[in-house]
């Protein structure tokens, strides 16, 4: 069963859930805003993706511009950006698409087609 991550007032997120149920995938959804993912997720989901840490911040995002992490992160340590992405999930970068052996973060549809 894939879990999937979304804000449910997203676009991006509207779209890739669309997708889902287009191409009848069995998955049980989360609202990020609500249901923040903990640090224990976020770490376990980083290392499980292989991508580098800073694909998982909404760059895009208000907070993300109104905190000026874009200056910030270079200076981070990776357990101080995982701890400041388990503060707020609006500074996460959605849909996140959860699976027993795959982490994807954003909606890239060849990518989601691979999974599902």
């Amino acid at each position: 069963m894939l879990t999937f991550i979304c804000y449910p007032k997203c676009t991006t997120c509207q779209k890739a859930q669309k997708w889902l149920d287009e191409h009848q995938a069995a998955y049980t959804i989360r609202d990020i805003k609500t249901d923040n993912p903990t640090l224990e997720e976020l770490t376990a989901w980083y290392h499980k993706s292989g991508l580098p840490l800073r694909k998982f911040f909404n760059t895009s995002g208000l907070l993300y511009k109104a905190m000026e992490l874009k200056t910030k992160l270079p200076a981070m340590s990776e357990d101080d950006m995982l701890a400041l992405l388990a503060t707020d999930g609006m500074l996460v970068k959605r849909p996140l698409l959860i699976g027993d052996d795959c982490v994807l973060v954003g909606f890239k549809e060849a990518a989601w087609a691979e999974v599902v």
